[in-house]
């Protein structure tokens, strides 16, 4: 096993469920964080400070926050706000490491919050602001950033610029997102390798892929190898967001975990307590999740190795 540690954001309660139509209650929402937890996961999305109107899902984000903050040691617990209003809700319920998004593209910033990059940028300074005073962490996401279902391609001067800004806000880590699937490895190698040379250790850089073309894990390992160790993923791989159109799910935990074991590296994730999510969870939602490793057994439990 490599020495080298692999970090893992589970992004399930937040970006997992926000676009289910299946409501959870929250005592099943803090379960679910809890389990998972308990299978070892450090660091853990569990809600959203936005609008219950848009996104009824997560409408219990202060009572789930406040049930889950200083429960456990050793968990950082984020929540993900869309301005200040939202940040302030936040941070009453006792949250400590905000997450805050703008989009690489107009057109999807546009469908995302009504503003132009440039105003959401403006807005997210103030955010910032609140963070700092409260001495909490900001993560910056910037999504769509390599592709827009709107626009199509995006420029990779505009994520460049962004991330910029999120520096200078004072953001510990900015995150990649490829919000409707549209990555590819190659593509993503360039924008890494890019990234990680701007940064140059101002702040860690994270990615966070859906699976919409199949390619999720395949551009998890092209960031890997460009020098990422800090992965976004969702048990089961549900997820998708309301303002993209064809959005799917999340790379699934649960085969990034395998993938990272087979390949030799500690993700520090008990992959039996895993599968135990993933199970509790299709009880839930009532369905079968997306997962390969949901439905078949790990490499090292298979009939295959067993005969070796």
């Amino acid at each position: 096993m490599h020495k080298e540690l692999i970090q893992i954001q589970e992004v399930g309660p937040r970006d997992g469920l926000q676009n289910e139509s299946v409501i959870l209650d929250t005592q099943s929402k803090i379960k679910l964080i809890d389990m998972l937890a308990d299978a070892g996961l450090k660091r853990i999305e569990s809600s959203s400070f936005v609008s219950p109107k848009y996104v009824p899902q997560l409408g219990d984000a202060e009572e789930v926050t406040k049930s889950i903050i200083g429960k456990r040691d050793g968990i950082i617990y984020t929540s993900l706000v869309p301005n200040v209003k939202g940040a302030q809700r936040a941070l009453q319920s006792g949250a400590k490491n905000l997450a805050v998004f703008v989009s690489a593209s107009e057109a999807h910033n546009r469908a995302n919050v009504n503003m132009s990059i440039d105003e959401s940028m403006a807005q997210l300074e103030k955010v910032a602001e609140k963070i700092h005073e409260s001495k909490g962490t900001l993560r910056g996401y910037i999504v769509t950033s390599f592709g827009c279902p709107y626009q199509g391609e995006v420029p990779v001067e505009t994520v460049i610029k962004i991330s910029d800004r999120y520096a200078e806000m004072g953001a510990s880590e900015i995150a990649l997102g490829d919000t409707t699937g549209m990555a590819n490895p190659e593509q993503v190698k360039r924008l890494v390798s890019k990234m990680l040379e701007r940064l140059d250790g101002k702040a860690k850089l994270a990615v966070h892929f859906h699976d919409t073309r199949g390619m999720a894990l395949a551009n998890v390992y092209a960031a890997f190898t460009s020098g990422v160790r800090i992965f976004d993923s969702a048990i089961g791989g549900v997820g998708g967001c309301p303002f993209a159109p064809g959005a799917t799910g999340n790379v699934a935990t649960e085969d990034m975990v395998h993938m990272f074991t087979c390949m030799g590296y500690d993700t520090g994730i008990n992959f039996d307590k895993l599968i135990e999510v993933n199970h509790f969870l299709q009880e839930k939602l009532g369905k079968t999740l997306p997962a390969y490793l949901g439905k078949v057994s790990p490499v090292w439990k298979s009939e295959v190795t067993k005969i070796k």
